[in-house]
């Protein structure tokens, strides 16, 4: 882990961190910089990729790295810019599409599992917790795998960023968003948690808790 940082730029190189159970492969696409997540089990070799977003030729080369092509594929969000290469690299890959149940009917390709808070989802011997964040979208889910032998790993999607939450178009919607970030995410897990965004760089949970008061006061 400590190579790691989880800076990655679009055109550059892909970012990796190895843990005990699982390889986490960081990659930045398309025109809005969006990352694509590989997560693959170390004792079974499955994948899943977490947001499809952009350049399938990429992706295509991200999704076989160091195994055979992924068998899910995770959108954590309806916006166009997170599944700009879904059907391509779901067809490619022969990979099952899951996402937010509130969202799924907005993607291009039909969705075979349909998320809920609460929900598991597995990754050969690696289970990953769904949480549902609503306020960016109503189907937007964030995926936490917790490492048996380390600290907790989330992948946030636009819901959590270093700095605050993701965009909202309402006040209702804004409220909701901190409500649930700060009850399913920050008054749950521990501040070494690790979370990876859809967009730049990384951040933990003890950097950004400080902050939470002043999100809700900045009111975006």
């Amino acid at each position: 882990m400590t190579d790691y940082t989880g800076a990655v730029e679009v055109g550059g190189a892909q970012d990796e961190r190895r843990l005990a159970g699982l390889t986490i492969v960081k990659l930045a696409v398309g025109p809005m910089s969006n990352n694509a997540y590989l997560l693959r089990c170390t004792q079974t070799g499955e994948g899943l990729l977490i947001d499809a977003a952009n350049e399938a030729d990429r992706l295509r080369d991200l999704v076989v790295f160091e195994g055979p092509p992924v068998s899910a594929i995770l959108t954590t969000h309806q916006h166009f810019d997170h599944w700009q290469a879904l059907a391509e690299i779901a067809t490619f890959a022969g990979a099952a599409v899951y996402a937010g149940e509130e969202d799924a009917d907005e993607l291009p390709v039909a969705v075979d599992e349909r998320l809920h808070h609460g929900d598991v989802i597995t990754v050969g011997d690696v289970s990953l917790e769904i949480i549902a964040l609503r306020g960016h979208t109503p189907g937007s889910v964030a995926a936490l795998y917790r490492d048996p032998a380390g600290i907790a790993h989330l992948f946030t999607g636009d819901s959590l960023f270093p700095g605050g939450v993701g965009r909202t178009t309402s006040p209702e919607d804004f409220t909701q968003l901190v409500d649930d970030v700060e009850a399913r995410v920050f008054a749950e897990l521990p501040d070494d948690t690790w979370f990876y965004p859809g967009h730049g760089n990384d951040s933990t949970l003890g950097v950004e808790r400080p902050h939470i008061d002043e999100w809700r006061a900045r009111g975006w």
